[in-house]
């Protein structure tokens, strides 16, 4: 196979990054359509919400990008400078829309929780779009480090690397299962967002010891970081508030 993998349309040669994160997009936004009978805001509300949402989460997952990247803008080289200005990330998508969203809140006088609506559209959509970027390859920056496993896969610099692409879409999808066992039980509102949250963080702090990423803070890429500042000071005091008190 060689990468990137560009997918044929009728006469066009479509780079599978944008296919996919585009694909990720329009199947997340459906899916959040189709939940909106269960949603616990009215139409204005949640509009509103997934502007503040979407603002931060723009702004989350390129200012992380550059913070994650800052090995590439020092190096000063005019190709280095571009990918770092092109990256974005995925936890800083997730944490700059959490922040988006309880700001928003705040401002509109929301005190309930809103996010399990969104729970399985971001599993479905981060799982499309990490197709997208395993058949883009090297120029992706997502893959993993140097492996001697049977399944490792060359992207086109003759060594063979940790899919760590796979491994979040197999991840993603034992966790949209647990979500969808979960949810057959009433819930308290909220609850099954935070066990996304905490879940994909924990999983992206372990995953990410797989990729040869700047590690310039004891062994810990910025995205390694933030995911801790995330699971201590959100995600941990409010699973604990949402599961009720211990017997």
């Amino acid at each position: 196979m060689d990468f990137p993998v560009y997918i044929g349309l009728g006469p066009w040669r479509i780079h599978p990054h944008l296919l996919f994160e585009a694909l990720g997009y329009s199947v997340a936004f459906q899916l959040i359509l189709r939940s909106r009978r269960v949603d616990v805001l009215d139409r204005s509300q949640r509009l509103s919400v997934m502007a503040g949402g979407l603002v931060g989460a723009l702004l989350g997952a390129k200012g992380l990008a550059l913070i994650q990247h800052v090995d590439l803008i020092a190096a000063g080289g005019v190709q280095d400078l571009v990918e770092a200005l092109e990256g974005k990330t995925v936890v800083g998508a997730l944490l700059g829309g959490v922040l988006g969203v309880e700001l928003t809140k705040k401002l509109l006088g929301i005190r309930q929780a809103t996010g399990d609506v969104f729970v399985l559209p971001l599993i479905a959509g981060m799982a499309i779009g990490r197709l997208g970027c395993f058949l883009t390859g090297l120029s992706d920056r997502t893959y993993g480090i140097a492996t001697g496993l049977p399944w490792g896969v060359d992207f086109g610099d003759g060594i063979p690397r940790h899919p760590t692409q796979l491994y979040e879409v197999l991840f993603l999808g034992l966790l949209a299962l647990a979500i969808q066992v979960l949810s057959r039980r009433p819930q308290r509102n909220g609850l099954l967002f935070q066990i996304f949250l905490a879940t994909y963080l924990s999983f992206r702090f372990l995953v990410d010891f797989l990729k040869p990423a700047f590690h310039p803070l004891l062994g810990l890429s910025a995205i390694q970081i933030a995911c801790l500042l995330a699971l201590v000071f959100y995600c941990r005091p409010r699973l604990k508030r949402l599961s009720g008190p211990s017997s």
